[in-house]
C-alpha cells in the first residue's frame, strides 16, 4: 500500500506586508480572507511553492524553470518539457502544464475535433506535491504604517515634483500555518521526498515588502504524519494561546483514534507545550528542534525507498 507524507507547519513571529504589488488607492494591500469569522491575512500557495523551487535552484538542484536576479526574470532548461519529469526536480514535484492553441482554420496543421472544430492541445503533469494556502494565526487588526517615498524617488517615478509622496502599508505582525501532502512513490524519482522535506525546512523568502524585508517562513513549529491514510486530518491545526502556538485540534484527534500517535514526528517550539508533552506519552516522536525532526522523517523515507516493493 502506498504511504502519504502530510505535514504541517508554523512560521516564525514576523511582520508581513504585501509582496505582490497590490493597491487600493496609496494603501499598498494585504491579501484577505474571512477564517472562523475573522478577518486573516494569507499568502499563496504558488508564492510558497516558487520559494521551493528556488531553495532547489540555490543548492544547485537541476530545475527546468530558473530565477535569475541580474535580468529580473525566469530562464527555461526545456519550455517544452520534452526530456519529462525525470530531468528536473520542479518539474516532477511541481508539476506543469503547456498549452497550445488550436492552429488557424485551414492551416494544415489543424486537427478536427469531434464537432468539426480545431482544438488546442496541452501538455500536463499534475503537482505531486500539493500545498495549502497559508493563513494567519491571528486575525488582522487593520495595523497601517504611513510612508512617504522621497522627491523623485526613481527616475520613473509616477509623480515628479517638489515634495514627498505619501502612501500607506497594511502590516500585519503574526505567524502563518500551512500544510503539504505527498505520495514519494508518485514521484519520478522517489527520493526527491527527501528533498521537498529539505526545501521545506529551510524555506525563507516567501513574504515581504518589495524586497525590502524578511519574513521568515522556515518552520518554528512542524507536524510530519507519515500514513497509509489517504486523507491529511492534520491541516490548520496549530492555534495561537496566548502567543505560544498550540495544536488542540491535532491532539483531539489523536485521543479520538483518528490519527494514530506513531505516525506523527514533531518538531521545534511545539515539543515544549503541554500539547507536545502529551503527543510524545501517546507514542509520537518528538524533538526538540525542527531539523531533528525533519532528519528522523528522512530516516524514514530513506528505509521506505530502500525497502523491497
Amino acid at each position: 500500500m502506498a504511504k502519504h507524507l502530510f505535514g504541517i507547519i508554523c512560521t516564525h513571529h514576523g511582520t508581513a506586508a504585501n509582496n505582490r504589488a497590490e493597491t487600493e488607492g496609496n494603501i499598498t494591500t494585504l491579501q484577505k480572507i474571512l477564517w472562523n469569522d475573522a478577518i486573516h491575512t494569507t499568502v499563496s500557495a504558488e508564492a510558497i511553492r516558487w520559494a521551493l523551487r528556488y531553495v532547489w535552484q540555490r543548492k544547485g538542484l537541476p530545475t527546468n524553470r530558473r530565477w535569475q536576479d541580474d535580468l529580473n526574470r525566469h530562464t527555461w532548461e526545456d519550455p517544452e518539457f520534452k526530456r519529462g519529469a525525470e530531468e528536473f526536480i520542479d518539474d516532477d514535484v511541481l508539476g506543469f502544464m503547456s498549452a497550445k492553441a488550436a492552429p488557424a482554420e485551414g492551416s494544415e496543421a489543424q486537427k478536427e475535433g469531434r464537432r468539426g472544430r480545431a482544438r488546442g492541445t496541452a501538455n500536463v503533469r499534475r503537482a505531486r506535491l500539493e500545498v495549502t494556502r497559508a493563513v494567519s494565526l491571528t486575525p488582522w487588526s487593520g495595523d497601517i504604517t504611513f510612508n512617504a517615498a522621497s522627491i523623485n524617488a526613481t527616475p520613473s517615478a509616477a509623480l515628479q515634483g517638489d515634495f514627498p509622496v505619501p502612501y500607506g502599508t497594511e502590516v500585519h505582525a503574526t505567524r502563518y500555518q500551512y500544510g503539504f501532502a505527498l505520495t514519494p512513490a508518485d514521484l519520478a524519482r522517489p527520493e526527491r521526498a527527501l528533498h521537498v522535506v529539505d526545501g521545506f525546512v529551510e524555506l525563507g523568502e516567501v513574504a515581504g515588502n518589495h524586497a525590502r524585508f524578511l519574513f521568515d517562513f522556515s518552520p518554528e513549529s512542524v507536524v510530519f504524519r507519515w500514513t497509509d491514510d489517504f486523507a491529511p486530518r492534520i491541516l490548520y491545526a496549530f492555534r495561537d494561546d496566548r502567543n505560544a502556538v498550540r495544536a488542540p485540534a491535532l491532539l483531539e484527534r489523536v485521543r479520538s483514534g483518528d490519527i494514530a500517535a506513531d505516525e506523527l514526528v514533531v518538531g521545534g517550539a511545539l515539543s515544549a507545550t503541554p500539547d507536545g508533552e502529551e503527543l510524545r506519552s501517546r507514542g509520537a516522536k518528538v524533538f526538540a528542534g525542527v531539523k531533528e525532526a525533519a532528519a528522523e522523517v528522512k530516516r524514514i523515507l530513506r528505509d521506505f525507498l530502500a525497502s523491497p516493493g
